[in-house]
């Protein structure tokens, strides 16, 4: 054997490349082989759910915002445009311009719900996966969203907790921030989120909490807004104040954290006062009256129900916040306090020269009884007509010196009727059956220029052609005892017409209506005509100043400036009435009782009072009011009195030409319907029927109520009773149906 045949005998056989491998080398070269296939499988699927999400988020589509979201309040302000007199609807929602959220109360909302926003696109993977666990194991779903899911959650779907409104609520997140600025997002999230307190939207929830707009919000009152967001009922103020302090100052906290306020700001903030929650009722008292005939109006001019209900308008109202406060003080404080079951008190004050309503006080809640008593016609308004016939006599010419039969009981053309008493005036002036309010003197003067000469001017002057009771197409003498049931308003608004010197204006309610996007859709202008001359509207402004200085009127002198009243009380005692005006406001007050049917029945013994008349409590209330409503407006002087005033009929000479009968207007005259209009001059004798004493006419100016002749009896302002009745009213028709 060779030496090569040696060395090839000692070397190991070789193997084949086919052969069997040890299994520790086989499983160590197989173990990368499964790893790859793990690897590509992991990416395969997650580049799978990637294409898919994207997919999913590609097919989404952002649904119209529900109705939750896109309701808006009406706000209706008074006239000033600041102070809110209630919203319309069932929203409180009003959304306002991110611009307008002040900057620091956006962080302290970002604090609390998102401090992260403006750097995730929609959601929060970790926050997520908090939520799914929270979802598995039935704890609140809540925690985990982002401002933008909140927001989708909110416009877009329902508030059920499901993995499918999870996962639509984060494709929507995403979707949205695709399509949508971050400011944008937050501006409509600010606007949407609940707040407690029936407070949707941020600018709500300020007036909630605080009574301010948002824009006017501090540090601290934000804070506390954007703490409740997480539990509104959990962490409301009269319940968990504690709690709501510890995520105030949680909120804070956070905002220091994040940089966004300085240690030394965060040491500085104190806990706001927060207003007591209001009634949950938003119609309680007087609000809900205003807001109905404000939405009355907006119904009549034109605006649907949707749109008011929740179309995010704003009104400015023509209503004056001192005036509608004055209304409702002077009521409980100057009203009665006995014996009111059934009683019924509306006030309704108009501006002359406008129409503008400054103040209605329709009931004493709106949520007990929602018949407004200011503006429903229901009471009739006795001797407060009388001004009408006066308007009415003055154009035919038919002076205040014209002398008439006041005595009781007296028959005029088959009509029998009494005075106020049973009391027998004899022969007296037109003036002074102004001032005594006596019924037989009028239904005379009434006969003589005719009871269509009366309707006319009530008409013309502001009393509605439906007005029950009015009966124009059947009219007898019983229309100047006021048997007819106009509305407060609508006396109101006819004494503004002798206020404004014979012009007559439309009324209105709302002043202005703006859009939700800032455009005018309204603005109101009165409807202006001239229905008397000024010397007639002057001379029934004269009579009926005269009437406060010394007749059935005089609690008005307490009011310290000159102005014009006629008291009304109608017969069986169903009702009682004081309207009077200065030039800057005409107000009527109305008082009358019903029973559980609502038929009329007796003011008898109500407030203590055997007769409540139009001189007791409604004078009381009217002179409260207008002294609080007008505080701090100027004195005007009422128009200078026409020269007509001491016109005189030459008695004797018509007299004469009459062959021995007196005409009307002339004592001892019959009165015969419809007659020819008397002229000439009256006999010796003074506006009052006084003989032998001149009396020259007495300047409306400021001083008015003290430049009074001395032949005639005055009264002093101080002696004015609060609650007493005017004892000789001379009020009311004795001899008409309640």
């Amino acid at each position: 054997m060779t030496g090569d045949q040696r060395g090839a005998s000692r070397r190991p056989p070789a193997r084949s490349s086919s052969g069997p491998r040890p299994a520790a080398r086989r499983r160590k070269a197989k173990r990368p082989h499964w790893v790859r296939r793990i690897l590509i499988a992991g990416i395969g699927l997650f580049v799978l759910a990637v294409a898919g999400f994207a997919i999913a988020i590609a097919m989404t589509t952002i649904p119209t915002p529900n109705e939750l979201a896109t309701s808006q309040a009406t706000v209706v302000y008074y006239a000033d445009g600041k102070n809110e007199v209630g919203r319309l609807g069932d929203s409180s929602r009003r959304s306002v311009p991110l611009a307008e959220v002040p900057e620091l109360v956006q962080k302290a909302i970002l604090a609390a719900e998102d401090r992260d926003f403006y750097d995730h696109g929609g959601i929060s993977p970790i926050g997520f996966a908090r939520a799914v666990i929270n979802n598995l194991t039935g704890g609140s779903t809540q925690g985990g969203s982002t401002i933008t899911q909140q927001y989708a959650k909110n416009a877009f779907l329902t508030q059920e907790r499901s993995w499918n409104r999870k996962i639509r609520e984060a494709l929507l997140a995403f979707k949205l921030e695709t399509v949508t600025s971050k400011d944008q997002i937050l501006e409509d999230y600010l606007n949407t989120i609940y707040f407690g307190r029936h407070a949707n939207g941020i600018d709500a929830a300020a007036r909630a909490y605080f009574g301010k707009s948002v824009t006017d919000l501090t540090l601290s009152e934000g804070a506390v807004l954007a703490a409740v967001i997480k539990s509104p009922s959990g962490l409301a103020p009269e319940s968990n104040k504690s709690g709501l302090r510890a995520r105030w100052s949680y909120v804070l906290d956070g905002m220091e954290s994040q940089g966004w306020i300085t240690a030394d700001q965060r040491a500085g903030v104190r806990f706001p006062e927060i207003l007591q929650a209001k009634n949950a009722n938003r119609l309680g008292g007087q609000t809900g009256y205003l807001l109905q005939g404000i939405k009355d109006q907006l119904v009549s001019l034109g605006f649907d129900e949707a749109e008011i209900e929740s179309g995010g308008l704003q009104i400015v109202s023509t209503l004056d916040k001192k005036a509608e406060d004055a209304a409702v003080k002077a009521v409980e404080a100057a009203g009665p306090s006995s014996n009111t079951e059934g009683l019924r008190i509306g006030l309704a004050s108009v501006r002359p020269n406008t129409g503008e309503i400054v103040a209605l006080y329709g009931g004493k809640d709106f949520i007990a009884d929602q018949i407004n008593n200011a503006t429903r016609p229901f009471a009739q308004a006795g001797s407060t007509f009388k001004p009408f016939a006066l308007a009415a006599a003055t154009e035919k010419n038919m002076p205040l010196t014209s002398v008439w039969n006041g005595d009781s009981p007296t028959t005029v053309n088959g009509y029998t009727l009494t005075n106020y008493g049973d009391r027998s005036f004899g022969e007296i002036s037109l003036l002074k059956a102004t001032l005594r309010s006596v019924n037989s003197a009028y239904v005379r003067m009434e006969s003589a220029i005719g009871v269509d000469a009366v309707s006319n001017a009530a008409v013309r002057a502001g009393i509605p052609e439906s007005t029950p009771g009015l009966n124009l197409d059947k009219l007898d003498l019983t229309f100047v005892l006021g048997t007819a049931s106009p509305s407060g308003l609508s006396m109101a608004n006819a004494y503004a017409t002798f206020a404004a010197q014979g012009v007559r204006s439309t009324t209105s309610i709302v002043d202005k209506v703006i859009g939700p996007n800032g455009g005018l859709l309204f603005d109101y202008e009165p409807t202006l005509t001239t229905e008397f001359d000024s010397r007639v509207a002057d001379t029934v402004t004269y009579a009926l100043n005269e009437n406060v200085l010394r007749g059935t009127a005089f609690a008005a002198q307490a009011l310290n400036r000159p102005a014009s009243a006629k008291t009304g009380t109608t017969d069986g005692n169903k009702s009682a009435w004081f309207v009077g005006y200065t030039p800057q406001l005409s107000t009527a007050v109305l008082m009358a009782k019903e029973n559980a049917s609502g038929l009329p029945v007796s003011l008898s013994g109500t407030g203590g009072l055997r007769t409540v008349t139009g001189g007791s409590f409604p004078a009381a209330i009217w002179t409260k009011y207008m002294k609080a409503a007008l505080k701090g407006q100027p004195v005007v002087p009422l128009p200078e009195p026409p020269s007509s005033i001491n016109d005189r009929l030459d008695c004797v000479a018509l007299t004469d030409a009459n062959g021995g009968l007196p005409p009307l207007g002339c004592a001892n005259a019959d009165a015969n319907e419809f007659s020819p209009e008397p002229i000439g001059e009256a006999p010796n004798g003074d506006v009052f029927g006084n003989p032998s004493t001149t009396v020259a006419p007495v300047p409306l100016g400021d001083a008015a109520p003290k430049q009074v002749p001395t032949t005639r009896p005055s009264r002093s302002p101080s002696k004015t009773p609060s609650k007493a009745p005017v004892k000789g009213d001379g009020d009311g028709p004795p001899s008409v149906a309640g």
